[in-house]
């Protein structure tokens, strides 16, 4: 792996987020964003490497399905004190001139919103979506409803409204979608490498981590949406339509080649990201397109029937 340690750090540019300690390095001429292992918030035992090793691998699967997304390197860097972190390296796509507006703060110019930017009311993302005047709504709306769906497919606990957004040139005076980033909360960040184990030798623990949790961070009436709940239910035609758009993209043969391929796994991790992923497309992606077949070969019966019937009445 890379030896990050003796980069040259640009103390001139400055990150914020909560989710691990970040500079901003030199790396073969070109600027990184180093993210550093966030210390647990729970259990002071769990694995600090996991968060990185989740950004690393999650962006990388998030490109397999045909994303745009933030070029990750994944490495070492050795503290001062002498102790050495699994690290990862993005590529900062602000060069050249661009500037990010996360969605929180492209929202905030939305007047009429009654929550504030970083308000996680499925209603009140959808009514800025609409309001904003970058990018054609309907561009933004796909774009946002493909994201939930792989972040479902992945179990990402923390897409917020801070952590997408859109690159703006002030220049040129144009904008468009920036890549997908900070998908450090997918793929059970928290989860220790000796538990994975356990949870793999229990159904009832695969299910869990299917049905149960990690839910969205986006919120319906003050509740955090259930990933399987809200797409089986097909009640969100823009998401019935991602899940279609998505669902077809998915490759499980380019995933595990990706997890296979991916630094520093042990056999362990790697045998529970592959299950876990395939678990999540069988039984929320793959379960609701079984519905949707359902619904629509129900739909298309109900027509041949009424067409029968207008046959006979004429």
């Amino acid at each position: 792996m890379i030896d990050f340690t003796l980069c040259e750090v640009n103390k001139f540019r400055a990150y914020g987020g909560a989710n691990g300690n970040k500079i901003n390095i030199l790396y073969e001429g070109n600027s990184y964003m180093l993210k550093f292992p966030p210390v647990p918030s729970r259990k002071k035992t769990m694995s600090y490497t996991n968060g990185c090793i989740s950004e690393y691998l999650a962006c990388h699967i998030f490109a397999s399905l045909g994303f745009k997304t933030q070029e990750t390197l994944l490495g070492t860097y050795t503290d001062p004190r002498g102790k050495e972190k699994v690290v990862v390296a993005c590529v900062d796509f602000t060069e050249g001139g661009k500037r990010l507006i996360e969605f929180a703060h492209l929202k905030n110019t939305c007047i009429s919103s009654e929550q504030n930017g970083y308000g996680k009311e499925l209603s009140s993302i959808m009514q800025a979506i609409d309001e904003q005047m970058l990018l054609p709504p309907d561009q933004l709306r796909d774009f946002f409803w493909d994201m939930f769906i792989a972040d479902a497919l992945l179990g990402n606990f923390d897409r917020h409204n801070g952590n997408w957004g859109i690159l703006v040139d002030e220049q040129s005076k144009t904008a468009e979608i920036a890549p997908v980033y900070d998908c450090g909360s997918c793929l059970y960040p928290q989860l220790a490498a000796k538990d994975m184990g356990d949870v793999l030798n229990s159904e009832d623990e695969i299910d869990r981590r299917v049905y149960v949790f990690p839910a969205s961070s986006i919120e319906e009436d003050g509740k955090k949406i259930s990933y399987f709940e809200f797409i089986s239910s097909l009640r969100n035609p823009d998401c019935t339509a991602a899940l279609k758009r998505v669902s077809a993209r998915i490759d499980m043969g380019k995933i595990r080649t990706l997890i296979d391929k991916t630094p520093t796994l042990l056999p362990i991790q790697k045998e529970f990201y592959t299950v876990i992923i395939s678990e999540r497309k069988a039984k929320i992606i793959d379960y609701s397109m079984e519905q949707l077949m359902k619904l629509d070969g129900q739909e298309l019966e109900r027509e041949k029937l009424q067409n029968r019937g207008q046959q006979f009445t004429m």
